[in-house]
């Protein structure tokens, strides 16, 4: 049996990475898109000022870019070291949109990246507009594929377990890539980093606003930017409750975990808004209610309700139950691949294999398991209420926040007064960092929520890692962690620096000029002005 230190370290370290990889991931996918928007108005207006904000904002993106390819492929090897079970069992499935991502989408974007970057004097304007628009839907390409590859891990649809070869077995690749959890979390993830890249260029922009830089670029660019987000955040909350609506069904344990619902209730259900659960003693403390409101959220309806954790502890215990002759069928097979009463007893359990998968962690030999060993396996299928239950609120608040922010700031710049709310500006500045904080806030609420499961319903977590030693655990993790601690670094260095360093004066060679003649009656561009004062 693999240690259970070790499990619980491949853990921590594969979720540190994938949190690092998932600050980089939001920003491309939302940035390509206001790239191409941006050259768009270029193209359509011929006016210099948007080819100027292209190829900044450009710039910050190919930072970002090249920062999240190096997070990102070091995850992809950890399936192997780390989670060599895992890899093994899912294999046939998991491998699949993981190879389509990297052969059409990445490589294209890749491609397609670097003729955007060298190719403004090379194409024409037509020809560049299309290579941008294809970098942009060559990033959220990958996106799908990804978040399909996830998605299986959440709802494992299209695929069966072949007691044979003891894997998973691709059955339709159609319900695996059009699963209703792979369709809702590719649009809210795609969307999310819409978001994330609104909030980044209005912050900059109230950046230059306030140092009275580069202002016409910054005006342009908050004004796109914020009607993009307050498109993009109605379309992330709208689409974050239709996903909820589906983890309701697949995955009954993670939304009890999010609404902290430890007992079953009778319709219309009370919503909790502030609670401390307590997993040891089930219950919730202090909590603030708002009446009926559970039902409508999750039903859509008054009558609706949802289980709590005791009735799915209750449910987990008789698929346990069920569960044991499966587990004991597939060992017969495994000795005997003829024997037909044994593959008649799987069949007839197979549906609940996981869940004797999950007992064996407290009974290897599942003839001799006790009640109270089942009651600990079933106890096991919540996950971690207050972690789930808190990441899912703070994801919700920052939502509500940051499309407060795009209303008022799109009443502002319609008005054409933002540039006088200095309040206001020094808000946007420190809004940067918040769509990160909802990013990760929904990283948590998706992963941990689905514990213990890797593949939810079917593998459980102890059984899926590599069999490590901790000290070699021990040393991995310190060393992925303080290597990603360089990558934020790096990036976060080259970030402020592009963005005090500024845009390229439009027809300039690519740095800010500075110095420029005054003008008739002493006046002097907005862009010098702004250099100087830099300087």
């Amino acid at each position: 049996m693999i240690n259970g230190t070790v499990v619980d370290l491949s853990r921590v370290q594969f979720a540190a990475t994938a949190l690092y990889h998932f600050l980089f991931v939001p920003l491309t996918l939302g940035l390509a898109f206001l790239l191409a928007a941006m050259e768009t108005v270029y193209v359509t207006t011929g006016k210099p000022i948007y080819k100027q904000m292209a190829q900044f904002w450009g710039k910050l993106f190919m930072i970002n870019f090249a920062l999240g390819v190096a997070t990102g492929l070091t995850m992809e090897f950890q399936f192997g070291t780390n989670w060599s079970f895992y890899s093994g069992f899912i294999g046939d499935i998991f491998g699949a949109p993981l190879a389509i991502e990297g052969l059409m989408a990445f490589f294209m974007e890749s491609t397609f990246v670097g003729l955007m970057v060298f190719g403004w004097e090379r194409l024409s304007k037509g020809q560049h507009l299309a290579v941008t628009w294809l970098v942009a839907f060559a990033a959220n390409l990958s996106a799908l594929w990804i978040l399909v590859a996830n998605s299986f891990m959440q709802d494992p649809a299209g695929a069966t377990f072949d007691p044979f070869t003891m894997r998973m077995q691709l059955t339709s690749f159609r319900k695996l890539i059009f699963s209703p959890d792979a369709q809702s979390k590719f649009v809210h993830t795609s969307i999310a980093g819409y978001v994330t890249a609104a909030v980044f260029v209005t912050g900059v922009s109230a950046f230059y606003l306030l140092r009275k830089r580069h202002i016409p670029l910054a005006k342009r660019s908050l004004r796109m930017a914020v009607l993009f987000g307050v498109l993009a955040t109605i379309g992330v909350i709208t689409l974050g409750d239709a996903l909820g609506f589906v983890a309701g069904r697949v995955q009954p344990t993670k939304l009890a975990a999010m609404e902290g619902l430890w007992k079953s209730e009778s319709a219309p259900m009370p919503f909790n808004l502030i609670a401390f659960p307590s997993q040891r003693e089930q219950k919730d403390y202090d909590a603030v209610q708002v009446p009926d409101l559970l039902s409508l959220l999750v039903t859509h309806s008054l009558g609706g309700t949802v289980l709590g954790v005791d009735a799915l502890e209750r449910r987990a215990q008789r698929r346990i139950e069920q569960g044991i002759p499966a587990v004991q069928a597939l060992h017969v097979l495994a000795r005997d691949p003829t024997n037909a009463a044994a593959l008649a007893q799987f069949d007839a359990h197979r549906r609940d294999l996981g869940y004797g998968f999950l007992l064996q962690r407290y009974a290897p030999n599942l003839s001799q398991a006790t009640a109270a060993q089942v009651r600990a396996a079933a106890r096991d299928t919540i996950p971690f209420v207050a972690a789930v239950f808190w990441s899912f609120r703070v994801m919700v608040g920052l939502g509500l926040l940051m499309l407060a922010f795009f209303v008022l700031a799109a009443l502002y710049s319609l008005r054409d007064v933002v540039q006088n709310k200095r309040w206001f500006l020094r808000a946007a500045v420190w809004m940067i960092p918040v769509p990160f904080l909802a990013n990760e806030c929904g990283w948590l609420v998706a992963e941990l929520g689905r514990q213990p499961w890797t593949v939810f319903d079917v593998l459980p977590t102890w059984m899926s890692a590599s069999t490590h030693s901790v000290a070699y655990m021990v040393f991995s993790l310190i060393g992925f962690l303080g290597l990603y601690s360089i990558f934020i670094v790096i990036e976060l260095y080259l970030l402020v620096r592009a963005i005090r360093h500024g845009p390229a004066e439009p027809g300039g060679s690519g740095a800010p000029q500075g110095g420029h003649a005054p003008l008739a009656g002493g006046a002097v561009p907005a862009a010098a002005y702004g250099n100087k004062a830099e300087g």
